[in-house]
């Protein structure tokens, strides 16, 4: 099973769930989840931002996994307009936890509308220790559920993201950083769009620094 990224199937609420999985060497490496974007809209666990991203937390010795939400791929069910997707990536989060029940940190990472049910999903799971937000839509999604946020993490936007305009990120940043005892950081990519197109390089060595920064105590 080392150094091999698996094909696996995880049982969900709604059937089968395609997923990709690389476990670590080490027993007491941290678990990372990586979410898709918005099915409806082409997203699917081969987004070039979800790769990049599982592959970070891969080289980061991270036992992760990343999953296909209901209706995509070769998962079982159909859209549920992420109430569903959200009840996949907790049964995600389960099976990933079994398998790596020695665990030293638990991150939940998601792209697009997949930060909002990494999001979501933050908040119902107390044994989240950090998560990565890209491309976060507030502007689209309400996340006021934030309140408050139960834990420190990075968002990643791009400047020229032409889906998000700036003052709704710049209004979600100052929401976050009024909290108390957590530290969300935001990050800015100048040239970037929303997919970081052309971007995807400065984006994964931002990934990698906050990543390598947060795990080196453990």
């Amino acid at each position: 099973m080392d150094n091999k990224i698996l094909e696996i199937f995880i049982p969900g609420p709604a059937g089968r769930l395609e997923a990709k999985y690389f476990k670590s060497k080490k027993n007491t490496s941290p678990i990372a989840l990586v979410l898709q974007p918005h099915p409806q809209y082409g997203g699917t666990m081969n987004n070039k931002v979800v790769v990049e991203t599982f592959n970070t937390f891969m080289e980061n010795n991270f036992s992760v996994c990343r999953v296909n939400f209901r209706g995509v791929g070769k998962s079982d069910g159909e859209f549920d307009n992420g109430q569903g997707e959200l009840a996949d990536a907790a049964a995600a989060l389960d099976w990933l936890e079994r398998e790596n029940f020695d665990n030293s940190q638990c991150w939940v990472s998601g792209f697009s509308f997949g930060s909002l049910i990494a999001m979501q999903l933050l908040m119902r799971r107390p044994e989240i220790n950090r998560f990565i937000a890209i491309s976060p839509q507030p502007n689209v999604y309400d996340f006021s559920f934030l309140s408050p946020c139960p834990t420190s993490g990075l968002m990643v936007y791009g400047k020229k993201d032409e889906l998000v305009p700036i003052e709704y990120i710049k209004e979600l940043d100052k929401r976050l950083s009024s909290q108390k005892g957590i530290k969300v950081e935001f990050q800015s990519i100048n040239e970037a769009n929303h997919f970081f197109s052309k971007n995807e390089s400065v984006l994964i060595k931002c990934l990698d620094k906050y990543i390598k920064k947060e795990t080196a105590l453990y």
